[in-house]
């Protein structure tokens, strides 16, 4: 069954780190997922309605540890990551159910840009540019790492 492995979030009194190659990520045991906005608290929450979550497959990052990537939650930029779904392959208007009552729905795939090789120290050739999925918050609830994650039927 999908679940979440891994939420991490960028919290609001911290730098961002435009140049020092660090997303600056914080795990998290438990995030409530706002509608129409992002994880609360999250500095990034609230800024483009369309990326308001990066998520990104956790065996697509395992297939890239062998090449010298950091695979850790947060080293890609990324707040959420999945497992057991082939995340990367999903659709834009997919929606996913998370934890008991969340509703999220894939917007657009999400481009690796000269901030991530500059936090991998890697270029994104390996998957050309493209680095998992965004999505926004439809239905806001709590979730944790181990939650479901279902496929729900599009609207």
């Amino acid at each position: 069954m999908a679940h979440i492995y891994s939420i991490v979030y960028q919290p609001p009194e911290r730098e961002y780190g435009r140049h020092t190659g660090d997303f600056i990520r914080e795990p998290l045991d438990e995030a409530l997922l706002v509608a129409d906005h992002g994880i609360d608290g999250d500095r990034k929450a609230g800024r483009n309605p369309k990326r308001q979550l990066n998520l990104l497959g956790r065996a697509w990052l395992e297939a890239l540890a062998p090449l010298g990537y950091t695979i850790t939650p947060g080293a890609f930029g990324e707040q959420l990551i999945i497992e057991g779904l082939d995340l990367e392959a999903l659709p834009a208007g997919q929606r996913l159910g998370l934890g008991a009552t969340a509703v999220i729905e894939i917007t657009m795939p999400r481009n690796g840009c000269v901030r991530l090789e500059a936090a991998q120290g890697l270029p994104n050739a390996p998957f050309n540019g493209r680095v998992g999925q965004l999505a926004r918050v439809i239905i806001g609830g709590p979730i944790r790492p181990g939650d479901p994650v279902v496929l729900l039927d599009p609207q």
